[in-house]
C-alpha cells in the first residue's frame, strides 16, 4: 500500500516537473510502450549506446520521447569528464541496472557542437554538443534511481564498473524530435 502511494505521488511530481506545473492540453489517449517493445529495442542496441523507442506528441507544442541507453566500462578518473549537453531537450533517467558516477553541471571547456545532420541529433537528442567539464555535481547512480537533467546542463559518466542501462524520457519543449517516431525494429 505504501509503495503504491509513493508511486502515485512520484508520478504526479514527475508529471508536474515535465509539464512545468501545468497539464498539457492535447491528445485524449495515452501511449502505451509495453516492456516487450523496450526489450526489442534494447536487443537491437548492438554497438550503439542510445536508441529512441518512440516520440509522442502530448499537445501544447510538447513531445515526449522514450529511449533506452547503455553505457559500458567508463573508467575516467580525476576531476574532468567528457559530457554531452542538450540545448533544447530535458532528460529524465530511470536507471534499470548497473551503476556509475554521473557528473552534471560544472565548468565547461573545449565546446564542440554536433552537426544537425547527425542522426542522433535529428532522432534522439535534438541540438547538442560535447564539453569537457570539471567541478560538476558528482552523484553515484544505481538501479532504481531517477535523475532529471534540464536542457542546457552538461552531463557525463566518470566511472562505470561494467555497465549502466537506463530509460531516458526526453521532454522536447520545442518539438525538435520527429513526432510519431517509432524505432524501426518495432515496425
Amino acid at each position: 500500500m505504501r509503495i503504491n502511494i509513493l508511486r502515485r505521488v512520484g508520478a504526479t511530481a514527475l508529471l508536474s516537473i515535465l509539464t512545468g506545473g501545468a497539464l498539457a492540453q492535447g491528445p485524449s489517449n495515452a501511449t502505451h510502450i509495453p516492456s516487450g517493445e523496450i526489450m526489442t529495442v534494447f536487443e537491437n542496441l548492438g554497438d550503439t549506446i542510445d536508441q529512441q523507442i518512440r516520440v509522442v506528441d502530448i499537445g501544447d507544442d510538447l513531445n515526449v520521447a522514450v529511449g533506452i541507453l547503455r553505457r559500458v566500462g567508463t573508467r575516467t578518473e580525476g576531476e574532468e569528464v567528457t559530457a554531452i549537453i542538450h540545448h533544447r531537450v530535458t532528460e529524465v533517467y530511470y536507471i534499470l541496472s548497473g551503476s556509475g558516477i554521473l557528473v552534471t553541471g560544472g565548468s565547461e571547456s573545449d565546446p564542440q557542437e554536433f552537426p544537425d545532420t547527425v542522426t542522433a541529433v535529428r532522432e534522439l537528442i535534438g541540438p547538442s554538443g560535447r564539453r569537457t567539464v570539471s567541478n560538476g555535481q558528482v552523484q553515484t547512480v544505481a538501479a532504481g534511481d531517477v535523475v532529471v537533467i534540464p536542457a542546457g546542463v552538461p552531463h557525463g559518466f566518470r566511472h562505470i564498473q561494467e555497465q549502466v542501462t537506463y530509460l531516458s524520457v526526453r521532454v522536447d519543449h520545442e518539438q525538435v524530435l520527429p513526432e510519431g517516431y517509432v524505432h524501426p525494429s518495432l515496425d
